[in-house]
């Protein structure tokens, strides 16, 4: 589960990890879609592209202590997001729930069961 502790809202309660090489390189390729409580993780990473994908997704780079540092919306297929060089992993979301929730840099995240 995905929660934003400054604003006390949960933002994903089916949030899958990519920790792994293979896990991280896939991300969310291949599949048709996100589901509104979907998510994705990944660690160790500050650029992502989205290539080979088939819906736009909302994407939220943090720090190691999930503070947010940067937030990208709505980006489509086939794009390239530049490093965010103070973040260390991202989180992948459905286009439109950045906006949708009033998310902000600078909110503090927390990742829990």
């Amino acid at each position: 589960m995905l929660e934003n502790r400054t604003k006390n809202i949960t933002i994903s309660s089916q949030l899958e990890i990519a920790d792994g090489f293979w896990s991280r390189g896939i991300g969310l390729m291949g599949r048709k879609s996100l589901l509104d409580q979907q998510g994705l993780w990944i660690h160790r990473c500050n650029s992502i592209h989205t290539c080979f994908m088939n819906f736009a997704i909302d994407c939220i780079f943090v720090d190691r202590t999930l503070k947010v540092k940067s937030l990208k919306r709505e980006v489509r297929p086939w794009r390239l997001v530049l490093p965010v060089w103070s973040a260390s992993s991202v989180f992948e979301l459905p286009a439109g729930t950045i906006s949708r929730l009033g998310i902000q840099e600078g909110d503090e995240l927390y990742v829990g069961r």
